[in-house]
């Protein structure tokens, strides 16, 4: 008698499709099962042999936080390659990668969270260095390169599943869980969803992530955007991963729902589907899931849609069929290919903003590197692990010969004294156990900031002396002679233990500020050291110096004795040399990253110094800016100017090879750059259209505008022609390298409306292309435009609308510079007036507006507008049509809260007052009624005058 063997589930059976093999798992699966699978980490169901899975891997340039990786440039210095082919190729070694970790460790996951396409709107945004571009069309191309490269080219199997970042119009750290970005139809749809639809729409898209603000007074979270968008672009079933903490923020911060039952409700229904909070521990979210279902908040069905969408991407990258993984062997990691890709990127990302002649460095060069920067290679929030790593000062050691090149690190060096009259002090450090070691014998910087087996500070009569850095607003870093930085670990004492500054909380940093009197008085009491990480102030204790109590009475009095500035050393070597390049920017891990926006685009006024010392020494000064973010130099600065953002493993190397020549410079710059803080709008003001912001609408003189960037070699552009046809338009053009050495040129196509009868951008980008020359060589390009790229979003329609008329066609190095010009005349729609009689106004429909901002009509869906502050608000409407024949004689508004509604038309008298009495709440909408009579086609300007919601205008005849 043999054995019965059970036939196989059909979830097992690689020959069915994926959909009825779900069909099948999701049959076989508990409710309670079911309900285990939404939070982040899903546990593994032994009876029917699934493993356990985790949604969420960090993979923005590089694996991150699993250890030693290959570091590739920041996203921003991705996006300023304009080169979607390096950026696709960036994308598939950081998926092989993700795999051959994977393999070894099963704590890498293969659903990356990667890339951030929010767009650059604002640069002082903190995570600035996370995004690609401000364009919507660029940071879609980038995006949608970097996502082919994670997912790879199988046509079932997928190598990583990625998850895009963060649904929707999410551009301020600043209270991000709790401020809302009033973002008007026009804006939503040809700017913030517009860079999230191509990279979807593009098939390689497993999902995105909502972020944590609200948008026109609604949680993402909870957003009806991504049923009525997101998962309208697309018949994939799409992954939406929380951010962390944010399905509680709906209840603990940000007050939307009252209980968490009701949150975690509202949010899966919306489409969350794999809910990211408490860490580890599923049972907070497990418990809220069953709470709504017991209240009837949630069905069955709601469940199984949000597993159906997990297990989607768990049967695309393969699990369910491991003899037919194409990736499970996957080894590549740290590869020559890689690190030759790391150094390649890094190259393509550097930008040259303005040369007088100074660049390229001839061979034998004597060069006197300097700045905070020129011996770092920084790492971010979302960096792995340095297996490689070369600075500015190492790659020009190795490119020109350490003999002809000179350092000055420009930092103050100082002693700190206490009230005693004593120093503090580093003791001897015993060498680094085993435990804090990672691959190779390297150091691993997230132990050592926080080790407590290294002796605490002392004081003693001679003390250490330190290199101090000013950031920036009084931020202060303290390094110790052997490089490491001051750190306070768990137990409040101060230990020079880090590698760098970092962490989630950042424990390096510290503020020197006036220690008051007993009557108030800071004048000669000496400075208090304060330690930001803790708030507290440093003391000296006996057993070694920490941070202060909570009544802070112990607190040190120190003052710091200067022994050399940094001015002073940079201009020593400033003036020996024949050349100056000072390395200046930003530490990713202060002033600007997650959870701090930046407050200024100057440099830290310490970096600024050292810059005005090497001019002063020495006039020939070449400034290499290596930051996360744009900043405001003088327009007559420095001979030569680079940007880079913070370039990896390789970024030293790299810029050693553009100052030398050996590469010419090709990056072009992903966002304006502004003269001044004054040209910026305020942070949370996200309508680019009526603030007239980024380089689609910005009015002003720009310190160096989007796409700019330039050559070593020179480029002339010539034979435009322009045919359109059915459905698109064909631009063509001819580009020829005119300068004696190979290099890029970036391609870029715009467009304008000549007469529109909206505001429509002064340039928009349609298309570009980086093409490398050698010198005499041409490039015929082509681009292929759709006429759908020439179309707005008609508010008075509800719908995308290409309006007949000219544009002008222009193509060439930057939004200013424009080489090639014409225009065309596109046949599309004209414009209609407003069908108001029909179909009333959607308040946040408007052409115009002042004082206003969106707001939530109903908790799941539509909107309202209120005065900001329950003040004043006016809104234009354009061209409505009140009809004929007697045409209008009445008008209703709906609203709630209390106030006035006033209608005129045409700018002339108030026409018609309603008063919308106080409601019970913000969604308790009534209708008011008045007499208003009006004919033909006619502007309706509203003012709103108090604390009311206006969702709709409603006109009778």
């Amino acid at each position: 008698m043999t054995a019965h063997t059970p036939p196989t589930p059909p979830f097992r059976d690689p020959r069915l499709p994926f959909a009825k093999r779900i069909d099948d798992l999701l049959s076989r699966l508990t409710a309670e099962e079911k309900v285990s699978f939404l939070h982040q980490f899903v546990p593994a169901v032994e009876r029917l042999g699934i493993g356990a899975f985790r949604t969420g891997q960090e993979a923005l340039h590089g694996v991150a936080w699993m250890g030693p990786a290959t570091v590739f440039p920041q996203a921003v210095g991705l996006g300023a390659t304009w080169d979607t082919d390096l950026v696709r190729r960036v994308g598939e070694a950081v998926s092989r990668e993700v795999r051959a970790m994977r393999a070894l460790d099963d704590r890498v996951g293969l659903n990356v969270w990667s890339p951030t396409v929010n767009l650059l709107r604002h640069p002082l945004w903190g995570r600035n260095e996370e995004g690609y571009s401000e364009d919507p069309r660029l940071t879609s191309a980038i995006a949608t390169a970097y996502t082919h490269g994670l997912r790879g080219d199988h046509p079932t199997y997928w190598r990583t599943a990625p998850v895009l970042k963060h649904w929707l119009a999410h551009n301020n750290e600043t209270g991000r869980d709790v401020t809302s970005s009033s973002v008007r139809p026009r804006v939503l749809h040809e700017y913030d969803l517009r860079a999230f639809r191509a990279a979807v729409e593009a098939g390689a898209v497993a999902g995105v992530m909502p972020a944590y603000n609200l948008v026109n007074g609604r949680p993402n979270h909870v957003s009806p955007y991504l049923r009525e968008q997101l998962r309208a672009w697309t018949e994939e079933e799409l992954l939406v991963c929380s951010d962390a903490g944010a399905p509680s923020n709906l209840v603990d911060s940000e007050h939307y729902f009252d209980t968490h039952e009701e949150a975690t409700a509202a949010a899966l229904v919306a489409g969350v589907d794999s809910f990211t909070d408490h860490g580890t521990d599923a049972s907070p979210i497990v418990a809220r899931v069953e709470g709504a279902l017991r209240q009837g908040l949630l069905t069955e069905a709601d469940i199984d849609a949000a597993v159906r969408r997990q297990l989607s991407v768990r049967f695309r990258l393969g699990e369910f069929d491991p003899q037919d993984d194409p990736h499970a062997a996957t080894g590549e990691f740290d590869t020559p290919a890689h690190r030759s890709l790391a150094r390649e990127a890094a190259e393509r990302a550097i930008v040259l903003l303005r040369n007088d002649g100074v660049l390229p460095l001839a061979d034998g060069t004597r060069i006197a590197v300097v700045g905070l920067l020129a011996d770092e290679c920084k790492l971010d929030w979302y960096s792995g692990t340095l297996l490689h790593r070369s600075t500015p000062l190492e790659g020009l050691y190795e490119r020109f010969g350490a003999e002809r090149v000179e350092f000055a690190e420009g930092v103050d060096r100082v002693l700190v004294r206490t009230s005693a009259g004593t120093f503090l002090k580093v003791p001897h450090a015993p060498a680094a156990t085993d435990e804090v070691r990672g691959a190779g014998g390297a150091l691993d910087p997230a132990l050592l900031a926080g080790r407590t087996d290294l002796p605490p500070l002392t004081t003693d009569a001679t003390g250490t002396e330190f290199a101090l850095v000013d950031w920036g607003e009084g931020v202060l870093t303290l390094r110790a002679p052997d490089g490491r930085y001051l750190s306070v670990a768990e137990d409040g004492y101060l230990r020079a233990s880090a590698d760098q500054p970092g962490g989630w909380v950042v424990q390096e940093t510290f503020r020197l500020e006036p220690r008051a009197d007993a009557d108030g008085n800071t004048h000669g009491s000496g400075h208090l050291l304060r330690h930001l990480g803790t708030g507290r102030p440093v003391c000296v204790a006996a057993d070694g110096v920490r941070v202060a109590g909570p009544d802070e009475e112990d607190a040190e009095t120190v003052a710091l004795v200067l022994l050399e500035s940094g001015e002073d050393a940079v201009a020593r070597a400033a003036a020996g040399a024949e050349v100056v390049v000072v390395v200046a920017g930003n530490d990713p891990h202060i002033h600007g990253r997650e959870t701090e926006d930046r407050t200024t685009l100057r440099l830290p006024a310490h970096q600024e110094r050292l810059l005005a010392a090497a001019r002063a020494a020495n006039p020939r000064t070449v400034l290499a800016l290596v930051s996360a973010y744009p900043y405001a130099i003088e327009a007559d600065g420095p001979a030569a100017v680079l940007w880079t953002a913070h370039g990896g493993q390789a970024a030293g190397t790299a810029l050693a090879r553009v100052l030398a020549g050996d590469v010419c410079p090709g990056g072009r710059l992903p966002q304006t750059w502004y003269a001044d803080d004054a040209d910026l709008p305020d942070l949370l003001d996200y309508d680019v259209i009526g603030s007239r912001q980024t380089y689609l609408y910005y009015e002003g003189t720009p310190l160096f505008p989007f796409g700019h960037g330039l050559s070593y070699a020179s480029f002339s552009y010539a034979d435009l022609a322009v045919r359109t046809g059915e459905g698109g338009v064909r631009v063509s053009c001819t580009v020829t390298n005119t300068g004696d050495m190979t290099a890029d040129e970036v391609v870029q196509l715009y467009t304008r409306a000549v007469a529109p009868s909206v505001t429509r951008p002064r340039r928009e980008l349609l298309g570009h292309r980086r093409v490398a020359l050698a010198p005499g060589a041409s490039a015929a390009l082509s681009f292929d435009v759709p006429l759908s790229a020439f179309a707005f979003w008609d508010v008075s329609q509800g719908r995308w609308r290409l309006e007949s008329g000219p544009y002008d066609v222009l193509v060439g190095a930057s939004s200013e510079d424009v080489r090639l010009r014409t225009t065309v005349a596109l046949e599309g729609e004209a414009a209609a007036p407003r069908p108001v009689r029909e179909r009333g106004l959607d308040a946040a429909d408007f052409d115009e507006q002042s004082g206003v901002e969106i707001v939530d009509r109903t908790k799941r869906a539509g909107d309202a507008v209120t005065p900001v502050g329950g003040g004043a608000g006016e809104l234009l409407y354009r061209a409505c049509d009140f009809g004929t024949d007697g045409g209008t004689t009445g008008v209703t508004v709906t609203a709630s809260g209390a106030g006035t509604v006033r209608l005129s038309l045409d700018g002339g008298p108030v026409l018609a007052e309603l008063t919308v009495a106080a409601t019970a709440g913000p969604y308790d909408h009534v209708t008011v009624g008045a007499a208003l009579t009006a004919e033909g086609v006619r502007d309706l300007r509203v003012g709103l005058r108090g604390p009311l919601r206006l969702a709709h205008v409603g006109f009778s005849g």
